[in-house]
């Protein structure tokens, strides 16, 4: 295991591991924080939202009204589908369908587990693949620079009206984080939380930056692509699996992609 130190003013810290037994050690004292995996280190930390626009072309200056469109178009027609409106008039929880349902949204998945993280981050890696690690409890407190009165009890979305005045204009460099008044499965079965940037064009980590803290609130940490073969099948062993991550059939069927890599000592046909 490596550690690279940021320099001053970097808004992260890279730490490399190559083999199980160090990404257990290292999670060990991160207690309380959260977790993200992407399967390939080079991408940034941007939500599905940001980076729809940006492979679209569309210019930066209408991002914001593109958003609100979408959000508009889903309240407008997902009441069809729901046994109770009401969900659609929580900004948060909202969100929280569409990025169920595979919308994009400004919305970033993380999860309280490292061994969560590293199953989304490993199973699909090629190369070199990422889990960052939030300091959740220090955030949770946090405020940024321009102004400190802006805390996440102060910014939360789910209060009315504080997304419409915080992050829909996407003008400010803040963060958010928790969970819906009301949990999926699927956020229950990932012990899931959900992180609301302020803005769409820049990465999480650049936002943390503009928080007034001594020490970085997020780590990068690159996992090795050697590393997959053990790690995969120490999870699978957790049952850390798309079955148990996606409680429905489609995760269970999705979750036989990966039985067909694991090898038994004795076949069987009742396996």
């Amino acid at each position: 295991m490596s550690h690279d130190a940021p320099s001053d003013g970097s808004p992260i810290r890279e730490i490399r591991i190559a083999d199980w037994g160090a990404f257990n050690r290292y999670f060990d004292d991160r207690d309380g924080w959260a977790f993200r995996g992407q399967s390939d280190a080079t991408w940034p930390l941007l939500s599905s939202l940001s980076r729809r626009l940006r492979e679209s072309g569309a210019d930066r200056g209408t991002w914001a009204e593109r958003e609100e469109r979408a959000i508009r178009i889903f309240r407008r027609k997902a009441h069809i589908y729901l046994p109770d409106r009401s969900v659609l008039q929580d900004a948060l929880r909202c969100l929280a369908m569409m990025q169920h349902h595979g919308a994009p949204t400004r919305l970033l998945d993380f999860t309280k587990s490292p061994f969560v993280a590293a199953f989304f981050a490993l199973e699909h890696a090629a190369d070199d693949s990422a889990v960052y690690a939030l300091d959740t409890p220090r955030l949770w407190t946090a405020a940024p620079r321009f102004d400190p009165r802006l805390t996440r009890d102060a910014i939360d979305p789910q209060v009315p009206g504080n997304f419409e005045r915080w992050f829909a204009p996407g003008a400010y460099p803040l963060v958010w984080l928790g969970e819906p008044s009301e949990m999926d499965r699927r956020l229950v079965a990932q012990s899931g939380l959900l992180v609301m940037p302020g803005t769409l064009g820049q990465p999480l980590d650049a936002l943390l930056d503009a928080y007034d803290d001594a020490e970085p609130l997020i780590e990068k940490v690159v996992l090795d692509g050697a590393l997959r073969a053990e790690a995969m099948h120490q999870l699978y062993r957790m049952n850390i699996t798309q079955a148990t991550l996606f409680p429905d059939l489609e995760g269970l069927a999705r979750s036989i992609a990966y039985e067909l890599e694991e090898t038994w000592p004795i076949a069987s046909r009742e396996a």
